[in-house]
């Protein structure tokens, strides 16, 4: 599980928004700690990625201060003005996430004139992500990204020596200096682990004009070019920096902007769950170690085509429910195994599982699919599909060998003992 407070709300996901003076800082928390101890709450016994991206404004160079409105439910995207830091070692942006994570994990911290601040706050965050999405927020370079990374582990490590860290974090991840850059480990200071990385995928429409019969070539199409650009990826990092691990932790689909005004058809969901289902399939083949479904609640400013869960009703859509779906019945440990459905229209992936042999069905197509599975009868099944739409999971048992696969469905059937 991940969690990333956004800079489009300052007063949640930056505690220090103005520079501190000689007499005074303005440390306060009021708003980040409601959302975060209900994450923690929400996610025990799961190991959380915290990531605390944005870093103050008023740490970066600017024309003139930047004002946030007063309003701290607001979207301010404006947030992620200036490229270059006012302290060039990065050591003031480091003491800030010192003190974040401190805040959290330590019952409190000292500020910078010596007074301590206590919350009670004693959470484990095993791994910290350093910044989110650094190649489009302040649009900083690889070189600059790197410095400010090691400024923050080498801090961040001797507070709390048992956390692991990831960098990187690009959204877009067709650059490839990124990765040889930040992998080298000749490009960072002595004692700063390289323990992992990640990068982020979203599916989009090829024009404004297409329509949902039309998204599935387009959504499908980007996927497999993005696992041909993770491929060449992983053999970077097997190069350079070998036992680093890979996250690849947004992953979803986006029809336009952040606030989509449009329909957004019924079936869409089941289009976007489906493509997640391929990608975790082929990203297991490719050996990658955590694929992450983003995002928990998207809402209108919020990119609401981005959502699991409906946010006028709270209930799950089928991108939850096909995610539920993956993570119940398939885990560290199980085999994958060859399997085709013979068509090209269905991908087909079986799993040897500590529960039995299984079979990972996906429609990548808007249209209903016969496939003939032999010697099947009995095994039963589940499906998320177009009739299921945001209600759970269907279970069923096959009594014939001819077996429909529903449009956009994602289907496990687990064989008869």
């Amino acid at each position: 599980m991940r969690y990333v407070p956004w800079y489009p709300y300052p007063q949640a996901a930056v505690a220090e928004l103005k520079a501190p003076t000689a007499t005074e800082t303005f440390w306060d928390f009021q708003y980040a700690d409601p959302a975060l101890v209900d994450f923690m709450e929400a996610t025990k016994g799961h190991p959380p990625v915290i990531n605390f991206s944005t870093i103050p404004v008023w740490m970066f160079k600017t024309a003139e201060p930047v004002q946030h409105p007063a309003d701290p439910d607001l979207p301010f995207w404006s947030y992620k003005l200036g490229k270059e830091l006012r302290d060039s070692t990065g050591k003031e942006v480091a003491d800030y996430f010192v003190r974040v994570f401190s805040w959290y994990t330590k019952g409190g911290f000292t500020d910078e004139l010596g007074k301590f601040h206590k919350s009670g706050h004693h959470y484990k965050f095993p791994y910290w992500e350093v910044l989110n999405e650094p190649d489009l927020e302040h649009q900083l370079s690889p070189q600059l990204y790197t410095k400010i990374y090691d400024a923050v582990v080498l801090a961040l490590k001797k507070i709390s020596p048992e956390t692991k860290f990831i960098g990187i974090s690009v959204a877009l991840e067709t650059d490839p200096q990124w990765f040889e850059y930040f992998l080298n480990p000749a490009n960072h200071q002595p004692g700063v682990p390289l323990d992992g990385i990640s990068y982020h995928f979203y599916g989009r429409p090829a024009s404004l004009d297409q329509r949902i019969d039309s998204y599935q070539y387009s959504f499908f199409d980007q996927a497999n070019g993005f696992l041909d650009r993770v491929r060449y990826i992983e053999n970077i990092r097997k190069r350079l920096a070998p036992n680093t691990f890979t996250h690849i932790n947004e992953i979803g689909t986006i029809l336009e902007n952040r606030d989509y005004k449009g329909v957004i058809p019924a079936e869409y969901w089941n289009l976007s769950g489906a493509m997640f289902a391929y990608l975790f399939v082929e990203l297991s083949k490719i050996g990658i170690d955590a694929a992450h479904e983003s995002q928990l609640v998207g809402y209108p400013t919020q990119f609401p085509d981005v959502t699991m869960v409906n946010w006028k009703t709270g209930k799950p859509n089928a991108r939850y429910w096909i995610l539920k779906l993956l993570k119940d019945n398939f885990g560290p440990g199980d085999k994958l195994v060859p399997a085709s459905s013979h068509h090209p229209d269905v991908a087909a992936q079986g799993f040897i599982t500590a529960s039995g042999k299984k079979l990972l069905l996906i429609n990548k197509t808007n249209k209903e699919i016969s496939l003939q599975l032999p010697a099947m009868e009995g095994a039963t099944l589940q499906t998320v599909d177009v009739h299921t739409g945001d209600n759970p999971i269907a279970h069923a048992a096959l009594t014939t060998s001819t077996f429909l696969v529903k449009p956009f469905a994602v289907t496990v059937i687990k064989m008869k003992e």
